[in-house]
């Protein structure tokens, strides 16, 4: 499996010199395979960036799993150009809403006055479908959806495609004893070959944002402890964690995980990519 970072960000764009390195676009991860149509974890500003390696004849395909609906998830679609052409097709799974059914809910923010154009106005075929606790195949490739506790409905999810497992949680609040861990979380993470988790705090910002659906750098080396993952990416920097402030970070996360199982812990950056 190729795991390629597009984009790594949180809360809301931040391109800045500051940022150059880890990138200022928002969450945005592709997998892909040789011979399968690509999945896609979330619709951040990345998702242009991607756009760029993709087809634009009307033979694209992909599935799309967005973790939930906040603005950093999501408004890179508009920009996609893959799907704005006769005969490409996206499906995108989300976590049901209860204020209507996804379609409905994704055409409220995508339109006049909001945005120039109507989601329906893009030329290829996007099919959404509402999940929040189940399994399905995409291809190959299981995925596992599990709830995952945040601001409103947010799900993580799991890969496994020919004998590689990922797992994405994206933004996770950490609960306040900092310790324990859900088990619907665990049950996403466990074993993986590579978690992409939230830590988008220190400890001292945490204190003056716990309620805010993130967590800290410790708490993600801690689930994936807990979990008994393998490799770990930290992921949905701040918008004003610098390059050498996400260094320390990384640092200090390397620290935390030494001797605990994990085998690697790095910051993910924009351009990154994998090979497991």
């Amino acid at each position: 499996m190729q795991i390629t970072f597009y984009g790594v960000r949180g809360s809301t764009p931040s391109p800045c010199e500051d940022n150059r390195r880890y990138g200022g676009n928002t969450s945005t991860v592709v997998l892909e395979r040789a011979g399968a149509d690509p999945i896609v974890l979330d619709l951040g500003t990345g998702l242009r960036v991607w756009a760029a390696t993709q087809p634009l004849d009307g033979t694209f395909r992909a599935t799309a799993l967005v973790t939930h609906i906040h603005w950093d998830h999501v408004q890179g679609l508009p920009f996609f150009a893959p799907i704005d052409r006769v005969g490409a097709a996206l499906d995108v799974y989300a976590p049901e809403q209860t204020e209507g059914p996804l379609d409905e809910v994704f055409g409220d923010f995508m339109r006049p006055p909001y945005f120039p154009v109507h989601y329906t106005e893009l030329r290829g075929d996007i099919r959404f479908h509402g999940v929040s606790d189940t399994d399905f195949e995409i291809g190959s490739a299981k995925v596992k959806v599990r709830p995952v506790p945040h601001v409103g409905p947010t799900v993580g999810y799991r890969v496994d495609w020919e004998g590689v497992s990922v797992a994405y949680v994206s933004d996770h609040q950490a609960p306040p004893d900092g310790n324990t861990v859900a088990e619907s979380v665990l049950e996403l993470c466990d074993g993986v070959d590579l978690l992409i988790h939230d830590a988008q705090y220190t400890d001292e910002e945490f204190a003056a944002k716990s309620h805010w659906g993130h967590c800290t750098v410790g708490y993600s080396v801690h689930v994936a402890k807990e979990a008994g993952a393998r490799r770990l990416a930290l992921f949905h920097h701040d918008p004003s964690h610098g390059d050498l402030f996400v260094d320390g970070l990384e640092a200090d996360a390397r620290r935390l995980a030494a001797g605990s199982g994990v085998d690697d812990v790095f910051a993910a950056r924009e351009g990154l990519r994998l090979n497991l």
